[in-house]
């Protein structure tokens, strides 16, 4: 299910700044969600479809499966979708990205690869510099989406987040799914996998105050 890929690698160094939206979709004025760690992009091609009034915007560190959802792109007429290849925190570093964080309403981490070893927690996307980046550059009532079959990740995911002053994690958080990027609350590949194999899927919602 995972292909390990070390995010610190410099190969993640260098960036292709994402184009300006209005080059991307048709309607660059409608509400923008991102998903990080979006794989082949088989979860946001069904939002994408069924939710047109939101553009999306998908980010993967393995590079075959970009080009494997770009091509997918090319053969179907979607005029909200968007993926793009690196490391999220360096493509959110990148200066040339600023004007993302005009538009972007939302964003969701789905089941990020845990890296289980302590060594290693430092090549989870999710770290403390990275929130207090978002906290900076998030636009107020933004929202941050995290999933994960993984109890520890979430644990440490959402000790993170909360740390920050300001994010405010929603207790009643399932009202917001009428209107958000994914209202008919669709399941990703490995969201689909775990509940078939009754395993619990632990998820929270922040909102940027």
């Amino acid at each position: 299910m995972r292909q390990h890929v070390n995010p610190l690698s410099k190969h993640f160094i260098d960036i292709n700044p994402i184009p300006p939206l209005h080059e991307v979709f048709e309607n660059p004025k409608l509400p923008l969600h991102m998903d990080v760690g979006c794989a082949s992009g088989d979860f946001l091609f069904e939002l994408a479809l069924k939710n047109n009034n939101w553009n999306y915007l998908g980010i993967e560190i393995r590079e075959k499966l970009v080009l494997n959802a770009k091509f997918k792109l090319k053969n179907k007429e979607y005029k909200n979708l968007y993926f793009s290849f690196g490391n999220a925190n360096n493509i959110f570093y990148h200066s040339k990205n600023k004007h993302l964080f005009d538009s972007i309403t939302s964003i969701s981490f789905n089941f990020p690869d845990p890296w289980f070893k302590k060594k290693h927690h430092k090549r989870r996307v999710i770290q403390a510099k990275f929130i207090e980046f978002l906290a900076n550059s998030m636009k107020k009532r933004s929202l941050i989406f995290i999933k994960t079959d993984v109890k520890d990740l979430f644990d440490y995911m959402d000790l993170t987040i909360s740390e920050s002053i300001n994010f405010k994690k929603l207790v009643n958080e399932k009202f917001l799914y009428k209107d958000s990027f994914n209202p008919s609350k669709i399941q990703t590949n490995r969201e689909k996998y775990v509940l078939m194999d009754q395993l619990e899927v632990y998820e929270s919602i922040y909102m940027k105050i």
